[in-house]
């Protein structure tokens, strides 16, 4: 049996197995600490892409910053850490207290470790990502102090302090903007979350972000890195407020941006609006064609073209030449096709200028094209999202939520599928886990939310802090709660079949001790400290989900346990995975487990009875189920 790795996925290793790929004559081992690792020759690698290369101090358009290469490391390290299930926190999909059994995800704890836990699992599979980070105006709290160290090659992760009920304690830190790193600062916050939120992104996916004029200009940069300018869609402008504040110094600023960039520009196709009464009644049918309403497109262009210089005689007998200095916009072969189809249109005497008829029944596109104003006669002002917080909680308990008709504009843009995976890691007062249950109520769709947020405190003077809220983490969980209560109750009947609740797990620690990840670092005196890799604190469940993550299992995937021989057996995706973490398990019970024939079958390291059957456990899964992978833990 091999064991599992448990930490979360090594991009370096990826980038060196990719290079590999590519050159594998690049590809080399080096001595790290006794032992050999696999690394790239950078001379080789030279020499392969030698036409261009750009060194020393030769002039190149670069965007950098202080810290710009650490900032890329902590995209990249690997971090031992994971995510535990919180049940009592949890809503089944009937909206249930309690219930595991719905297919989103809220996730408390820094954004950074959670993507990279996500990225085996969730790897290329995300359709739509909205984030609304820290817009950096010279008052924001930040948590992100990115620290990791290295040590032997290997990530050590950060002391994080807990808290009396053993939760994660985050130190927040004003950026103001006396700060001398004041953008610097909020650049290594943003690069790493999105350099791996990329990796989550499906080739057809779409990245949407919240911006203002504070850090536009940045965010564009490091977006065009990331994304590849290539991949760059539109500059949304949010009109977000409809009246001028009298008291603003200069001008009063009534929008903010949405940058919005594909995954892959040629995989992407835009979701387009419903056609309006007002676009549909420039359709009429004056000469009652039978191929339904049509509206008249200009005939002249302005570029000239002698081909398509040419006189018209209209039904009237009237001859008519292009308007000066400009020609038609067919060639006269193309022109007469289409008059002899009836596609032509004089006006209703015979005498007017000539006209092409477009058939709305023609359109290349179903639907209107966007445009790059979000008016907020639209898609909502700032005031109408935090109204709607209020009417949920009958209180302001969050400052500045998106209106729920402005995600429902980008989950449109977004052209989603109706199963597709929305993911926001900053997700606040979860209005857009809102906006998608609302979007599925209405459609049917099963499109299912994974929803990140850092427990940041609320302020003990505020309203959220006396309503009984001490972290954003608890708005956005009860906010899910009360608007999918809100949903089903609107929706009636419709309601069983749709998924209104969440499982909720939160950022922890690994759940192995250190002796599982160096366990030749334990020595003699410390053996029988370390007979147990798993910490005191951990359950099964903490184990199964740990697990899933390491296999790449979707953590949505239903979950039931089961006694087999006695023993406690986790079935994940309907014998995908069985996962047995209980002690003194027989060879009766790996039989029956065997026999199962699951594609995968996990174990603790402690787990057998005695020493032969742990010498019988390979025999007796060759002999029933040959295939089945085996890991340990």
């Amino acid at each position: 049996m091999d064991k599992l790795k448990m930490h979360s996925r090594d991009n370096v290793a990826a980038h060196i197995e990719a290079v590999g790929r590519l050159f594998p004559n690049a590809l080399t081992e080096v001595m790290r600490d006794g032992k050999a690792v696999q690394a790239i020759d950078f001379d080789v690698l030279r020499q392969e892409l030698a036409r261009e290369i750009v060194e020393g101090r030769e002039e190149r358009y670069a965007f950098t910053w202080p810290d710009k290469r650490q900032a890329i490391l902590a995209a990249n390290a690997p971090i031992h850490a994971t995510l535990r299930p919180i049940v009592e926190d949890s809503i089944g999909r009937d909206g249930t207290a309690g219930g595991f059994d719905s297919e989103n995800l809220y996730i408390e704890g820094d954004n950074l470790d959670v993507l990279k836990l996500l990225q085996e699992t969730y790897l290329g599979k995300v359709k739509m990502i909205y984030i609304d980070p820290p817009y950096n105006t010279g008052n924001d709290a930040f948590v992100y102090d990115d620290d990791f160290a290295m040590e032997g090659g290997d990530f050590v992760a950060a002391n994080v302090p807990y808290d009396e009920y053993g939760n994660m304690v985050y130190d927040f830190k004003k950026n103001l903007d006396s700060n001398g790193r004041f953008h610097t600062d909020w650049l290594n916050m943003i690069y790493p979350r999105l350099k791996v939120a990329k990796s989550l992104l499906a080739e057809d996916g779409v990245i949407f972000i919240s911006i203002d004029d504070s850090e536009q200009e940045n965010l564009k940069k490091v977006c065009n890195e990331i994304f590849g300018e290539q991949n760059f869609i539109a500059e949304l402008v949010w009109e977000r407020a409809y009246a001028p504040k009298n008291d603003a110094r200069y001008i009063s600023n009534s929008h903010d941006y949405v940058l919005m960039y594909a995954r892959d520009i040629n995989s992407f196709q835009i979701g387009r609006l419903p056609r309006t009464e007002e676009a549909n009644a420039r359709y009429q049918n004056p000469d009652n064609d039978p191929r339904g309403i049509w509206k008249p497109s200009d005939m002249s262009v302005k570029t000239y073209t002698a081909e398509n210089d040419y006189q018209i005689t209209a039904p009237s007998g009237r001859v008519i030449e292009p308007p000066a200095g400009r020609c038609w916009r067919l060639s006269k072969n193309k022109f007469l096709e289409r008059l002899h189809d009836n596609r032509i249109w004089f006006g209703e005497d015979g005498n007017g200028v000539p006209c092409i008829k477009r058939f709305l029944s023609e359109l290349k596109y179903d639907g209107m094209a966007p445009t790059s104003i979000l008016f907020y006669k639209d898609v909502g002002h700032s005031q109408e999202g935090a109204k709607e917080v209020t009417q949920l909680f009958d209180a302001g308990v969050f400052d500045g939520p998106k209106p729920v008709r402005l995600l429902t504009r980008l989950l449109t843009l977004a052209n989603l599928k109706k199963d597709s995976i929305v993911l926001d890691f900053f997700s606040g007062s979860a209005a857009t886990a809102h906006a998608l249950m609302a979007r599925n109520a209405e459609d049917g769709g099963s499109r299912k939310f994974i929803m990140v947020q850092l427990p940041e405190a609320t302020d003990e003077g505020g309203t959220a802090y006396k309503a009984g809220y001490r972290n954003i983490c608890e708005i956005g969980k009860e906010r899910i709660r009360r608007a999918g209560a809100k949903i089903a109750a609107e929706t009636g009947e419709k309601a069983a079949e749709l998924d209104l609740g969440f499982r909720c797990l939160r950022l922890d620690t690994s759940n192995m001790t250190d002796v599982y990840y160096a366990p030749d670092a334990v020595t003699q005196d410390g053996l029988f400290a370390q007979v147990d890799n798993v910490k005191a604190d951990r359950t099964p469940e903490d184990l199964l989900v740990q697990t899933m993550l390491d296999l790449g299992i979707p953590l949505s995937a239903p979950i039931t346990v089961e006694e087999i021989a006695g023993k406690r057996v986790f079935n994940v995706a309907d014998g995908f995975l069985l996962a047995c973490f209980d002690r003194a398990v027989t060879d009766e019970a790996v039989t029956a487990i065997a026999k199962r024939k699951p594609y995968y079958a996990v174990f603790r390291d402690a787990s057998m009875a005695d020493d032969s059957a742990l010498t019988n456990f390979d025999q007796l899964f060759a002999a029933y189920s040959p295939a089945t992978v085996r890991r340990v833990l």
